[in-house]
């Protein structure tokens, strides 16, 4: 009977564990976008540091 318990014990794990899983992205499609374009902004600012720092160190 113990092989019952473990089954059930096992199952239930399994589902919080997926029920967990599905729920990652709080953002509707207009949030999502925002908070893309928000990202790609700070990377490409970040480049043109990079970019300048880099132009830079070679002409010295």
């Amino acid at each position: 009977m113990a092989r019952g318990n473990q089954r059930d014990k096992a199952r239930e794990k399994n589902l919080k564990k997926l029920a967990d899983q599905k729920g990652g992205n709080n953002l509707t499609g207009s949030q999502l976008a925002k908070a893309k374009e928000d990202a790609a902004a700070i990377m490409r600012a970040k480049q043109a540091a990079a970019n300048e720092k880099k132009s830079g160190g070679a002409a010295k």
